[in-house]
């Protein structure tokens, strides 16, 4: 909860990235906060015991909502669809608006990337969920230790400096420092 506070803030897209991540340890743990609280809560450090049954309680709060909402399975939380709609929605006003122009310089060198992983995929889905989803892929094959191409990870690396782009204008245009006409 912590961590998401401060990346929320801060990079929207890691942000993004991070949640899915804890909706994917919540099924690992089987919605079971016993479980998430001896395998991660416990682990983790707290400057206080306050501090600690803010993120216990947020990890309950977490499992509710994804249960209340029937993704079990598989699936993203509303929030979190509703933190990529408005991505999207930012993303169309960005290349719209042409106010930064090296952002839309980015997406045009990307698209292609996008294009050739949107061919692989069956989602019908936008480029910047395609590109959380290639992401968000490319992470958990790092964290399984699998071998990972030099190709896929190059792709990665340039799909990664495009999101910078869009959580750096994400965050100004939020703070108001980044006008769109």
């Amino acid at each position: 909860m912590l961590i998401a506070t401060h990346l929320k803030k801060n990079n929207i897209c890691e942000y993004l990235l991070y949640m899915w991540q804890i909706e994917d340890l919540i099924r690992a743990s089987h919605f079971n906060i016993s479980l998430l609280n001896r395998n991660l809560i416990d682990k983790m450090t707290f400057n206080n015991d306050s501090e600690r049954k803010v993120v216990y309680e947020w990890y309950e709060s977490m499992i509710e909502m994804m249960l209340s909402e029937q993704i079990k399975e598989k699936g993203h939380l509303q929030i979190n669809k509703n933190v990529m709609s408005d991505l999207t929605d930012f993303h169309f006003l960005l290349l719209k608006s042409n106010v930064n122009p090296a952002y839309n310089a980015k997406y045009v060198h990307v698209l292609p990337l996008i294009n050739q992983f949107r061919m692989k995929s069956e989602a019908n889905v936008s480029d910047i969920e395609l590109c959380f989803n290639f992401q968000y892929g490319v992470l958990m094959l790092k964290l399984k230790k699998e071998n990972i191409s030099s190709e896929t990870l190059k792709t990665q690396e340039e799909i990664a400096k495009f999101m910078v782009l869009l959580a750096k204008d994400y965050h100004l245009y939020q703070k108001g420092e980044l006008t769109i006409e």
